[in-house]
């Protein structure tokens, strides 16, 4: 075991990889609604909005007009004209005073609205929910511990939105029934194994989609124009990104922002490093070009180089034990 890896993180892992594991979450929520509501986030987002089913969702980013990420959002349609988008607290401001800003002569309300997030996390978590809504982003209505619950469907679990002053009488019901809590640090593991960037972390300079290896989950090349939407399609049929999202295997102690070098070129900042049960010390960072997987750089930190490779993505490669 890393010396960094402590018994508390290690057990914590292994229950959000083998059973159902439970996290109490920050975010921003905002609603959409309105006749105009469909028809007005296809003009905002990258990823189609009209195209949704009510009951179905999408992964979705803001972007600005050079097409640089703003925003990543999970977006919800909950019926005809009515929608519902969560992004990080970092994000949310951002998000509701440019969706405010654009409404003038739609006829759409956006309203920042107050939900509690609870995430359940590991193959446990539709035998402790009951609860299975679908594929990634598919969502139910229900009751738990008395409390109306919006339930969606993520990579790892389940993610339930309540009112916040239930939040508690759900978690604790949750745990009754098999939940245990966890700490951010164990999850953090799992998203970095999966190599999904973070807008704090990874995209916090403000890349493009293709540069930080979101394409293909947030952006729909058919759906039309959107704001940001000629650079990112000239990108995808005609370039090449500089940047590309990566994966380090480390052979040291690293910090999240440290640079990775490729020589005496700077290739860019480590995103998030954490120490993982199954894959060792890892990290996700955009990198530049050259950073190809299998190249060898430099990590360096406040107490000197760490070594390390570039490797592609996801980095889970074994099972636990």
């Amino acid at each position: 075991m890393a010396a960094d890896l402590t018994p508390d993180i290690d057990a914590e892992y292994r229950q959000i990889r083998e059973e159902c594991a439970m996290l109490r979450r920050e975010s921003s929520v905002i609603s959409v609604a309105g006749p105009d509501a469909a028809e007005y986030l296809q003009g905002q987002i990258t990823n189609d909005a009209i195209g949704l089913a009510p009951g179905s969702g999408c992964y979705a980013l803001l972007l600005d007009r050079k097409g640089h990420v703003q925003a990543d959002m999970r977006v919800l349609r909950l019926g005809e004209g009515d929608f519902q988008i969560d992004t990080s607290p970092t994000a949310g401001p951002g998000v509701l005073k440019h969706l405010r800003t654009y409404m003038i002569g739609r006829d759409v309300s956006v309203e920042r609205i107050d939900r509690a997030l609870i995430s359940l996390l590991g193959p446990g978590s539709t035998a402790t929910s009951g609860l299975a809504p679908g594929n990634e982003m598919d969502f139910t209505e229900t009751r738990i511990a008395g409390a109306e619950c919006l339930a969606v469907a993520t990579e790892s679990g389940l993610d339930l939105f309540c009112e916040p002053e239930m939040a508690a009488v759900v978690a604790e019901q949750l745990i009754a029934e098999g939940a245990v809590p966890v700490s951010e640090s164990a999850v953090e593991i799992i998203r970095v194994e999966a190599g999904r960037p973070r807008l704090e972390k990874e995209m916090n300079a403000s890349p493009m989609p293709a540069e930080a290896g979101v394409v293909e989950r947030a952006v729909d090349f058919t759906k039309g124009c959107y704001i940001g939407q000629e650079p990112v399609a000239r990108l995808h049929y005609r370039g090449r990104p500089n940047r590309f999202l990566r994966g380090l295997r480390l052979n040291g102690a690293v910090a999240d922002g440290d640079s990775v070098m490729l020589g005496d070129r700077e290739l860019g900042t480590v995103g998030t490093a954490v120490v993982s049960p199954a894959s060792g010390r890892i990290a996700l960072a955009i990198l530049r070009k050259e950073a190809e997987p299998g190249a060898e750089v430099s990590v360096v930190t406040k107490d000197g180089e760490v070594s390390a490779t570039v490797a592609p993505l996801p980095l889970i490669v074994e099972e636990i034990h």
